[in-house]
């Protein structure tokens, strides 16, 4: 480890990495402040953060490293549908995301109803369940300002009444044709 100068700060995440084996480099410990300063985010901008502070590091260093620490269990690993992978340090509950399908914002959701109920599934196959893989998908706040959903969008019980019976009026002239 000569060369390597450690802060403060990575006390605890030197400590963390030596108490699951993981040989703690420069490359490591910054990947790690860095998921850990922007939950959810990609490899691809976890690298341009990790090389922002330390200078030079390769693209495939920060997959390895990622692959790593998430075999490890010391980072969590999502993949929503339609997404890159993102990374994030909340790994020891059970917890789900909401998405904003406009910006692609991501931020955590606790459980739905106290201690881990999804969890039980209405019938498990014989599997041991362990974890439960939920995402909200809808518009945040900052996304819903700047541009409302067009009306065709909407549910039509969201509808005005007007727009409502005009798609009711051209689905029945369809269903005549």
């Amino acid at each position: 480890m000569a060369g390597v100068t450690y802060t403060t700060d990575d006390s605890d995440l030197v400590l963390l990495l030596r108490r699951h084996r993981v040989q703690v480099t420069a490359q490591r410990l910054a990947i790690m402040r860095a998921v850990s300063s922007r939950p959810h985010a990609t490899a691809d901008e976890l690298a341009d953060d990790v090389r922002a502070v330390i200078g030079s590091i390769s693209r495939q260093a920060v997959y390895d490293t990622l692959g790593l620490l998430v075999d490890k269990h010391l980072v969590r690993r999502i993949q929503p549908p339609g997404s890159a992978a993102r990374f994030e340090d909340r790994v020891d509950d059970n917890h789900h995301h909401l998405i904003c399908r406009t910006c692609g914002s991501t931020v955590d959701i606790d459980c739905a109803v106290g201690a881990v109920p999804c969890l039980t599934a209405h019938d498990d196959h014989g599997f041991e369940i362990d974890e439960a893989e939920v995402v909200y998908w809808g518009r945040c706040p900052a996304c819903r300002a700047a541009t409302p959903e067009p009306a065709s969008q909407r549910p039509a019980s969201e509808r005005p009444a007007s727009e409502r019976h005009m798609s009711e009026r051209l689905a029945h002239a369809k269903e005549q044709q």
